[in-house]
């Protein structure tokens, strides 16, 4: 089971969703009582909510962050509140940047596996919390934050096709990828034994507010020094490595390079015709290119196309959009060689992005 998180202020605000690290919007999962050594791999939930979501201006994001860390202690932490809440889309208030340090937009709250994936991708970052996908690709194209990490596929569920719906929508550039192992830990109030619970919740925030010790949190390792909580397991999913690959997502694309390996993403339609697919396929491996990734994802605007047939009449089917990734830099000759021939069967074509590829998880 993987699990990113998302929570609203208090504890009677939750998001339904399904225990995976590849759809985040989960709220809480009571499970009665706790098989410690293993949680089941998917446990399916809904819960309801009475509150409002509460959002904190962009500019005083960062003062209320620092005064919330600086205040963690080892028990329960009374300011949890003042922890930055997620952005909304409905949020227009400027952002007051000095240029002096990056800030990265990822969806949920503080101690999120996004938000570990974009340290990991800027360590020195400014994280800021974001309400969902769509408000992170937003808040890149409003100047609220420099970049966005978010997640597209992982080893378990797949691929996360509203992101790659969203990449499609919205204007902005892959300009990097970040490959992040989960590790889910079991956390508790200081003190407190795992025999002493007999439930557990998909965030910490819960517990750490309502001071639970008959509860327990599944999230990271790092979740459990953001709300002052103990480690009472770790590595506790049932799929001992799962992995998920984020894209980091910018305004401006990045200036394609030669110095290591790179990859390529690209979206393109069809023209109709047999063999269209295979022809566009061909252009990769007539030139040596490696495709590491490939998705189809039906067009909105014209799902389905009609086709007349002398002999059978007509009849229709999917028209779909192709999402490719392929191991060359667009510095390369071979690269623009088979993007050129691949528009002459390609009815749409845009490249997504040109980034280093990152190997290390």
């Amino acid at each position: 089971m993987a699990l990113d998180f998302v929570l609203d202020k208090g504890a009677a605000t939750f998001i339904w969703g399904c225990c995976s690290n590849s759809h985040p919007q989960v709220g809480p999962v009571l499970i009665g009582k706790l098989r410690y050594e293993k949680v089941n791999k998917c446990s399916c939930f809904t819960v309801s909510s009475h509150q409002q979501r509460a959002t904190i201006p962009v500019e005083v994001q960062k003062s209320l962050l620092h005064s919330a860390y600086q205040n963690y202690s080892k028990g329960f932490h009374r300011d949890i509140n003042m922890l930055p809440k997620p952005l909304t889309l409905t949020d227009d208030s400027s952002s007051a940047r000095d240029g002096s340090k990056l800030r990265v937009g990822y969806q949920g709250l503080p101690g999120a596996y996004s938000e570990d994936a974009a340290l990991k991708a800027y360590p020195k970052c400014e994280t800021v919390p974001l309400d969902d996908y769509e408000a992170a690709f937003k808040a890149v194209e409003l100047w609220f934050v420099d970049k966005a990490v978010l997640p597209i596929e992982n080893s378990v569920d797949g691929s996360i096709h509203r992101n790659y719906d969203l990449l499609l929508r919205h204007r902005l550039h892959i300009v990097g990828e970040v490959q992040q192992c989960v590790n889910q830990c079991l956390l508790g109030l200081s003190g407190v034994t795992k025999d002493e619970l007999n439930g557990v919740m998909s965030h910490p925030q819960t517990v750490a507010i309502n001071c639970v010790r008959q509860t327990g949190a599944i999230a990271s390792s790092r979740a459990a020094e953001i709300y002052g909580l103990d480690i009472l397991a770790e590595g506790i999913q049932d799929d001992d490595e799962i992995v998920t690959r984020f894209l980091v997502l910018a305004r401006e694309p990045r200036i394609p390079g030669t110095a290591g390996p790179h990859k390529t993403s690209i979206v393109f339609s069809l023209e109709e015709g047999p063999g269209a697919l295979f022809k566009a396929l061909a252009v990769f491996y007539m030139r040596d290119i490696n495709l590491s990734k490939i998705e189809s994802r039906p067009l909105k605007q014209r799902p389905l196309r009609i086709v007349d047939d002398s002999h059978g009449g007509s009849f229709k089917y999917f028209d779909y959009l192709f999402y490719i990734d392929f191991e060359a830099s667009m510095a390369e000759p071979r690269a623009q060689n088979a993007l050129g021939k691949l528009q002459e069967v390609a009815s749409f074509l845009r490249v997504l992005g040109c980034y280093p590829m990152n190997t290390r998880v």
